[in-house]
């Protein structure tokens, strides 16, 4: 078996003797825990319901503000403009939304759930919300308000580098 030479190998923190910042960095924790907490969704709810996960953040928002523009949805959930589209895209196809030009401004339209987007939203909240008290059992309400905390001065510091 041939051995690669030294050149030909690339230097990286694990082979200088540093550890490997995956068990250290928040950053990889905080995507890590989104993605243990979007797989059951995946599979279970997004896969019965024909809905991605894109497209219930998407709703979550729309049920706390209706009519709002799919700017807004994007600045709500961190989601690209392009991934709101889609979003939107999907769940028009199977008419859980509905779009209505804005009176102020008449190339934006003011989006909402659908009657059907909002028996679907009740019928998956109540799963999520289910699923939110079980991820968080054994977590005490001051953790859970400092976390809170936490989470909301990460955006903010997220919203103000963006900006910059």
């Amino acid at each position: 078996m041939h051995k690669p030479s030294p050149q030909t190998v690339p230097e990286t923190p694990s082979s200088q003797g540093e550890p490997l910042p995956l068990d250290s960095s928040l950053v990889f924790k905080l995507v890590r825990v989104v993605n243990l907490t979007a797989r059951p969704f995946q599979a279970g709810m997004g896969k019965a319901h024909q809905l991605s996960l894109n497209e219930w953040r998407a709703m979550v928002v729309l049920a706390s503000r209706p009519g709002c523009v799919a700017t807004d949805i994007a600045e709500a959930t961190g989601l690209d403009k392009m991934s709101v589209s889609r979003a939107l895209s999907g769940l028009r196809r199977l008419d859980r939304v509905l779009f209505k030009s804005d009176l102020q401004d008449q190339r934006r339209s003011n989006v909402y759930l659908s009657k059907a987007g909002r028996k679907l939203f009740e019928e998956i909240g109540r799963h999520a919300m289910d699923r939110e008290a079980e991820l968080f059992n054994g977590v005490s309400s001051d953790e859970l308000q400092t976390m809170g905390s936490t989470l909301d001065k990460l955006v903010l510091a997220l919203k103000s580098s963006e900006a910059k």
